[in-house]
């Protein structure tokens, strides 16, 4: 690999770190949650339901300023503490006037959520959000000065308090109850369930900022409108873009409760939710990728080889991101057992989930054409597309497929999506692609996958044996063609 790919695989790597490992440490807490939660697939249906409208207003309260502050502080490095201290300041203003929204009207949204006996949850997760949203310019920061491994320590931070904190609640305090109740009946409700899973975010969120004070108050704090302005021109489209998007990942699980009415819904959408997060590990990988691969197309757009880069970049996550695919579905009877009994209906979601967030990660890499040329509106326009495409296929397919068919809508949402910006970037930004390569990778990908159909001795161990000589085809071809030993650090030493 050049260079730059060893450079931007070593930030992946790093980056790897809060967003895989952090990212799996809390996605662990969907089987326990299939566990612990009392309610059953009904209950972990309302945690799926409340974190689809939490990433959604994430996405709106922080309105493309990550990006913007990127394009913004390269232009002029000299300028780095006022651009940065008026995103700051920005965010910050419009996160208060949420959580000021939150407290008002709190009983009016629960009503419309059908979460009326619970009217602190938006309150709650209202606080988590506007805090979120306001920490995501300092993490931009971090990643601007290259400073990966306190970006990933932050990061896990909030991870681990998040899971212990769950476990408190879930399994200790329980515990206690029927052993020494007296030491903790003064705050604990033993029925209030999915309410401590709110609480443990809230408690997680707050200790995480407070971590994070050392690097908001570099920036300067003087409002300048003449520095603002041309961010928030620049971030505007982005907002559109990054609702659309995320709105294209999470509206299934909004929808769902309204066209699939009662408990019978939240119980289909708590057995989707769960056995969707099985392919959320090929949205770690895309995270990991796009914290390292934002910075790095700015920081490169200058290079006279910037296209040859953008085209190896984009060969190789393909490669690695059809490696996980194989590595979760030949292996997908190991996957069952992470998870209570009563979800496993939904594992046949998981091999058209996963393609759909192949998709996603491409059209993530596609989307360098439109940032570096200052044409963000297209990238809106094309996540407006998807967000149609994935309500008007919702309504058609869910009454009558059930979860299936949210996993087909997101299929077909993100591939439509995926070629439409491919064929704009052509026109404003070419890329010469290696299409062959990923074709191939591609094709043998599914081959193997539909080989492995129709494997099934009454043997598990055979199985298993049979799915792995499939798995190591797919090693064998990746060595001999475009990932030799010899240019592996570590590897290559004993090679030699």
């Amino acid at each position: 690999m050049a260079k730059e790919m060893k450079s931007l695989a070593k930030d992946t790597a790093i980056y790897g770190v809060s967003s895989i490992l952090g990212k799996f440490l809390n996605w662990m807490l969907m089987p326990f949650y299939t566990f612990f939660l009392k309610g059953g697939p009904a209950e972990y249906g309302i945690v799926t339901n409340l974190y689809a409208w939490t990433s959604i207003l994430l996405v709106i309260l922080t309105y493309g300023m990550e990006t913007g502050f990127f394009r913004f502080v390269n232009k002029n490095k000299d300028e780095e503490r006022n651009v940065y201290g008026n995103t700051l300041v920005s965010v910050g203003v419009t996160s208060i006037l949420f959580t000021v929204l939150c407290f008002l009207f709190d009983t009016p949204i629960a009503h419309f959520l059908d979460y009326s006996a619970n009217p602190e949850y938006i309150t709650m997760m209202g606080i988590t959000v506007a805090i979120d949203a306001f920490a995501c310019i300092p993490f931009a920061y971090l990643r601007y000065k290259n400073r990966p491994i306190k970006f990933a320590a932050l990061k896990m931070l909030y991870v681990l308090f998040n899971i212990v904190l769950n476990i408190f609640f879930l399994v200790i305090c329980p515990w206690l109850m029927t052993k020494a109740p007296e030491t903790i009946s003064w705050f604990y409700n033993p029925n209030y369930g999915v309410g401590y899973v709110v609480v443990s975010g809230v408690i997680s969120t707050i200790i995480q900022t407070l971590f994070l004070l050392p690097y908001i108050f570099v920036g300067k704090f003087k409002l300048d409108f003449n520095t603002l302005k041309p961010i928030l021109k620049y971030s505007f489209p982005l907002l559109i873009l990054g609702i659309a998007g995320i709105m294209n990942q999470n509206l299934d699980k909004i929808l769902y409760p309204f066209l699939r009415v009662g408990d019978v819904g939240k119980t289909e959408l708590g057995i989707y939710g769960a056995t969707s997060k099985i392919a959320m590990v090929m949205m770690m990988f895309t995270q990991a990728f796009r914290y390292a691969y934002e910075p790095f197309i700015f920081a490169q757009h200058k290079d006279k080889n910037s296209l040859a880069t953008y085209a190896d970049a984009m060969k190789y996550f393909v490669i690695f991101s059809l490696l996980i695919y194989l590595g979760i579905v030949l292996y997908i009877d190991i996957f069952k057992h992470i998870l209570q009994h009563d979800y496993w209906a939904g594992f046949k979601v998981v091999p058209i989930v996963l393609f759909s967030f192949i998709f996603q990660g491409i059209f993530f890499n596609l989307s360098l054409w439109y940032k570096l040329t200052d044409r963000t509106i297209f990238g809106a326009w094309f996540s407006i597309l998807g967000t149609i495409l994935i309500i008007i296929l919702n309504v058609i397919f869910v009454p009558h497929y059930g979860f299936i068919g949210c996993a087909w809508a997101a299929f077909i949402c993100y591939l439509v999506v995926m070629l439409v910006s491919y064929y704009f970037g052509q026109k404003y930004m070419p890329i010469k692609y290696d299409f062959k390569t990923i074709g191939l990778y591609t094709g043998v990908t599914i081959v193997l996958y539909v080989i492995s159909l129709f494997i099934s001795t009454p043997y598990t161990m055979v199985n298993f044996g049979l799915k792995s000589i499939l798995m190591l085809a797919f090693l064998v071809l990746l060595v001999k063609r475009d990932f030799p030993l010899s240019t592996i650090p570590g590897i290559n030493k004993f090679l030699k």
